[in-house]
């Protein structure tokens, strides 16, 4: 039974799922449809888009430029806590979607909307990050998950459905893949990528050269931090978005950032996703190398601890979760002295630290050195291994008895 809904915020991207949801939520729900969206660094992606939304069936559509604020207090964040899920998933596409539902909230209370929609399938993880963020933001918010409603099954029905509602749609069978793009990554999935042996096609990157036609010659960078965020690259001060973007070019043009993995949702299966994220890549790299001089050693171990869960709570959409911001303010108490200047060399695909150096080193070359010296008295780790080794004696002792 359709709920009785007066106007909607449609998340927005102009792609196949949400061209057709567009079209879809008015014939369904016969109301007013605003759309939404967020310039999260798309490119050329944003163009055409507000003409394609009013022609569809849109009232209005807000674009929004977040980009700034999306580098600055979701990207950085994130890489202050060194968030990787699996090991290899910098989380490019979960650490946009809380900013979109952040930025459609907004909307509603500018239009005083009384429900919401999004273009995640009921399969995936996006949409329980949206739909967390609307509960957290708006608890008396209604909810519209078409993909959860209707009988288009896939991406051919709506293909079907397009065409017959003369809705053009960039999906072809020449590209039958899905991809998500802001200005941290792109990522692909489904289509010929749902065999996980099969390799990604060449032709399907963006952002990244491969790794085989990147120069010959290494391009070094140095990047300054100042508590734990980038500042600068090559003594040039830079906005968070103009540092990422720069950052991206570079390491798009030297192959790096490039990941092809099978992860968890949340919702129980596996997937694969190929993703490239150069400046994410260069700027993760970076920030553990400049921790590793500044950075106090129990103080790294207890938050390196931390990372899963942490991580965990961004990818399942936990963004405004209070355990997330509790875990946030405790990586950012760890980031006061992590300041200073990392050099990296960027060879075909690989991303090398190759010097560090910070006025709150703790690194000290007359305790650290193989040569001689006259602070450090070797004798002491005698007392030291006992003391340690002690319960293992007693543990052989057992044993042996």
């Amino acid at each position: 039974m359709v709920e009785n809904v007066k106007k909607i915020v449609l998340a927005y991207s102009g792609g196949l799922d949400t061209s057709v949801i567009l079209r879809w939520l008015i014939e369904t729900y016969k109301c007013e449809v605003i759309c939404f969206s967020a310039d999260l660094g798309q490119g050329d992606e944003l163009e055409t888009i507000r003409e394609k939304a009013i022609n569809t069936g849109a009232s209005k559509i807000y674009i929004e430029d977040v980009k700034e604020e999306f580098v600055r207090d979701f990207i950085f964040p994130i890489l202050r806590a060194n968030a990787i899920y699996e090991g290899q998933y910098l989380l490019g596409t979960s650490i946009a979607r809380p900013l979109i539902a952040k930025e459609q909230i907004r909307v509603v209370r500018k239009e005083k909307a009384d429900a919401v929609a999004h273009g995640a399938t009921g399969k995936g993880n996006d949409q329980v990050r949206f739909e967390m963020t609307y509960m957290a933001l708006n608890p008396d918010i209604k909810i519209i998950a078409p993909w959860r409603e209707w009988d288009l099954t896939s991406r051919d029905l709506l293909m079907k459905y397009a065409k017959k509602h003369g809705i053009p749609v960039p999906v072809t069978k020449a590209r039958p893949y899905s991809s998500d793009r802001n200005l941290f990554h792109i990522s692909f999935e489904g289509g010929v990528l749902e065999n996980p042996w099969a390799e990604p096609p060449e032709d399907m990157y963006v952002l990244t050269v491969s790794p085989e036609n990147a120069p010959d010659k290494p391009t070094y960078i140095e990047i300054d931090y100042e508590n734990g965020n980038p500042v600068a690259v090559n003594g040039k001060k830079m906005s968070p978005a103009q540092l990422l973007s720069y950052l991206n070019k570079i390491g798009g043009r030297n192959g790096i950032g490039r990941i092809d993995m099978v992860e968890s949702r949340f919702i129980g299966m596996k997937s694969r996703g190929v993703y490239e994220t150069p400046g994410g890549t260069i700027l993760h790299n970076a920030h553990r190398a400049i921790e590793s001089i500044t950075m106090d050693r129990e103080v790294m171990h207890l938050r390196d601890s931390l990372i899963p869960k942490y991580s965990q709570l961004v990818y399942n959409g936990y963004w405004f979760a209070p355990e997330r911001e509790m875990l946030q303010s405790a990586i950012d108490e760890s980031q006061k002295n992590i300041t200073g200047r990392v050099r990296l060399k960027l060879y075909k695909g690989n991303c090398i630290v190759v010097g560090r150096k910070s006025d709150y080193s703790l690194y000290r070359q007359d305790y650290a050195t193989f040569e001689s010296e006259q602070v450090y008295r070797q004798k002491d780790a005698e007392g030291f291994i006992r003391l340690n080794a002690l319960r293992l004696k007693i543990g052989a002792m057992l044993k042996r008895n």
